[in-house]
């Protein structure tokens, strides 16, 4: 009776075990020839670029959209709460912290990985279906080093560049809140912001969504590259690419979270 369960559980425990470890010999590889060709000046840009700029241009205008309207919610449920326990001189402070530590990282790696993500496994899944990667293979190509490498590389230059852009319209847009309809000050918006928030909050938030792309980015390749079964199979591993980038997202920034605010205590001043 307990056999066929348990045999179920141990199965699939060591398929995700061995996907798990196909998922990081793909990141050391594509990594390794991404250094390995910047020193030999063989990489290609104009894929990069490229790469880069497709990855900008589908999400730039949705980190827009939701960037303005994360700003807002933020001013308006911080900004009532701190009213009411009358301490509306630091809302600049709780909002933009917010804004920085929490929703710009998360805000870009939601999109990095809904949006260009999923275009990635798209492209990589049909290739595979068609098998181009396999002709690549045939012809002595390593698919990691002429694929991967240069969408890990656009997306090593895209992501901070996005996250900052979440940052500038969050902010703004809570700034206009505080400032236009909750009879905050410029002044108390600008001081209290700088008295608690840092630079070093901007580069740890730069620094987790660098590290969401890379994970989103290589999740999409590997199940763009092991996509199988006809468009099925497609549309299968596009989905799986979204889903585990996101939960593999929020796990991390859990663990980020907790080692930032143990190692980087908020002060004032």
């Amino acid at each position: 009776m307990l056999r066929k369960p348990l045999r179920s559980i141990l199965r699939k425990s060591d398929s995700s075990l061995q996907t798990l470890g196909r998922f990081f010999a793909l990141g050391a590889h594509a990594f390794g020839y991404l250094i390995a060709d910047l020193f030999r000046l063989r990489h290609p840009w104009r894929d990069t670029v490229n790469q880069a700029w497709f990855i900008i241009s589908v999400t730039a205008i949705p980190a827009l959209l939701v960037s303005i309207p994360f700003g807002v919610i933020v001013a308006v449920q911080v900004g009532s709460f701190i009213q009411q326990v009358g301490a509306s001189s630091v809302s600049g402070a709780a909002g933009g912290l917010g804004v920085i530590r929490q929703g710009a990282p998360m805000v870009a790696a939601l999109l990095l990985g809904g949006a260009a993500g999923s275009a990635v496994a798209t492209d990589l899944g049909a290739r595979t279906i068609r098998e181009e990667v396999d002709a690549l293979r045939v012809m002595g190509v390593d698919p990691v080093q002429r694929l991967v490498t240069p969408r890990l590389a656009a997306m090593v230059l895209v992501a901070p560049v996005l996250c900052s852009f979440i940052i500038f319209m969050g902010l703004a847009a809570g700034y206009a809140i505080n400032v236009g309809f909750q009879g905050g000050t410029p002044g108390s918006y600008i001081a209290s912001f700088a008295a608690f928030a840092s630079v070093g909050d901007v580069v740890v938030a730069a620094l987790k969504t660098w590290l969401f792309g890379v994970v989103v980015i290589l999740v999409a390749c590997q199940r763009g590259l092991e996509a199988k079964g006809g468009a099925r199979g497609v549309a299968d591993a596009v989905n799986a690419s979204v889903v585990i980038g996101v939960v593999a997202v929020f796990i991390l920034n859990l663990i980020i979270t907790q080692g930032v605010s143990m190692s980087m205590p908020l002060r004032m001043g």
